[in-house]
């Protein structure tokens, strides 16, 4: 069904525009935890740049899915009302920036990761922003989405730091309880938004964010805990590294399913039809 009174789902974004999010919300958060962890040196600079990498894949990945991609600059038209160009300017900051700031590390200076660090999180801010302006559809237009997408981003950012411990070095016990509450709070916005959607969205568009949740709780938060768990008791940097690659894909899976999967239309609401034979009535 592509129109009619039942929800129909969206075809404008496919998994082009989801690996938007995954890259773009994994290499912010990735940006933003190297600021968090005080990173210096050439494992400052490369994890800078893995992060840049990640949202500029994603960028890609979005481009490709323009039908006519050499007007991508349009894009940048209307900074008053739309999050889309808002998101452009970002990164168009953004890149310089950690850049600079890759640069800078990788000679010595230290402390200067905080700007693309900022700069990041406004970049993932107007992408939540842009899936929760989509009117239309209940799974994208709930307020919690964006808090979802912040919280599963700097999750998944933070596991990614966790995977290449064992190579920078730059971990500690602290850094390890931050990741692991980022895991928390990521796993109750994710039933908080949930919740929310009952009554809302297509039983379709559940049907498919239960399965992504499940997915999230067993793979992307308890086995990851579990691990940090070993990690802090036996100092393990192998189990540390292995819960970020488990909290990592489990975040990007449920973008995946939040734009390609759960992405259903309200359907047409009507108040009134039209009557053969009847004139329509006066609207109080």
């Amino acid at each position: 069904m592509s129109y009619g009174p039942q929800p129909w789902q969206q075809t404008a974004w496919d998994w082009r525009a989801a690996g938007n999010f995954i890259g773009g919300g994994a290499g912010s958060g990735l940006i933003m935890f190297t600021a968090l962890a005080g990173a210096d040196g050439a494992a400052a600079a490369a994890l800078l740049l893995a992060g840049l990498a990640l949202i500029g894949l994603g960028l890609a990945c979005v481009w490709a899915e323009l039908g006519r991609p050499l007007r991508a600059l349009h894009v940048f038209f209307n900074p008053r009302t739309s999050w889309m160009t808002r998101e452009a300017i970002a990164a168009t900051v953004l890149f310089p920036a950690g850049a600079a700031a890759a640069l800078l590390a990788y000679t010595g200076v230290s402390g200067i990761a905080w700007l693309p660090a900022v700069l990041a999180f406004a970049f993932i801010y107007c992408q939540s922003r842009m899936v929760q302006a989509a009117r239309g559809i209940p799974a994208w237009r709930e307020p919690c989405v964006v808090a979802l997408l912040l919280a599963t981003s700097l999750a998944e950012g933070a596991g990614l730091f966790w995977l290449a411990q064992p190579w920078h070095r730059q971990g500690s016990t602290p850094l390890a309880l931050v990741f692991g509450a980022l895991l928390l709070v990521r796993i109750v916005v994710w039933y908080a938004y949930r919740a929310r959607l009952d009554g809302h969205a297509a039983p379709r568009a559940l049907a498919a964010l239960d399965r992504a949740g499940r997915v999230l709780l067993l793979g992307g938060t308890v086995v990851p805990l579990a691990l940090l768990a070993v990690a802090l008791v036996g100092g393990s940097a192998a189990a540390a590294a292995w819960a970020g690659l488990a909290a990592a894909p489990a975040g990007a899976f449920v973008k995946f399913t939040l734009i390609t999967r759960a992405g259903f239309n309200q359907g047409f609401a009507l108040q009134r039809l039209p009557v053969r034979g009847q004139a329509p009535r006066a609207t109080p």
